[in-house]
């Protein structure tokens, strides 16, 4: 659960890690709009730099290209 103050980070996905462009505490789901903490980040697409909620969102993107 996120705080009410809660700050968008933006983030450039690189292969197994990402780099912060804007510091936050969070991002959001390009699928589901979910807020996904830093912390909790496993999914995302180097190619399309978005990132996922789940495995299961990030095969739902997969099907939409």
């Amino acid at each position: 659960m996120l705080m009410q103050n809660a700050r968008l980070a933006r983030l450039h996905y690189l292969s197994g890690t990402f780099r912060v462009l804007s510091p936050g505490d969070h991002v959001l789901c390009a699928v589901t709009r979910q807020p996904i903490p830093l912390a909790d980040l496993k999914y995302w697409s180097v190619e399309r730099q978005e990132a996922y909620a789940s495995a299961q969102a990030s095969l739902e993107a997969e099907g939409k290209r």
